[in-house]
């Protein structure tokens, strides 16, 4: 499934992707899903820069689900430490503690 994202649409996104996960009968991995997948969509809009719109395909493969989430800015996420009283920084090492593994590439 792939779905074009833009800043008000966030909601319907989160909703779709849980309609998705429940017709292949994952409910128990909705909340994590659904948390990982905001942060990289969150991160698209704070770093991709002017075109800030991504897609979000949500890939099963026999007992493995993958969620990739692809935008055209100009540089790659990287994991980065937050001071402890930093308000964001935080995102992809959230991600990484949700999800078996995580990594980014250029297309």
């Amino acid at each position: 499934m792939g779905l074009r994202v833009v800043p008000h649409r966030v909601a319907r996104v989160r909703r779709l992707v849980e309609d998705q996960l429940r017709r292949w009968e994952l409910p128990e991995l909705v909340d994590t899903v659904l948390l990982g997948t905001s942060e990289l969509v969150a991160n698209v809009h704070r770093h991709a820069g002017p075109d800030n719109r991504c897609t979000v395909e949500l890939v099963l493969r026999g007992d493995r689900l993958t969620v990739i989430v692809s935008d055209h800015g100009p540089g790659l996420p990287r994991e980065r430490r937050a001071g402890r009283d930093a308000r964001s920084g935080r995102g992809l090492t959230l991600v990484a503690a949700l999800g078996e593994s995580w990594g980014a590439r250029a297309r």
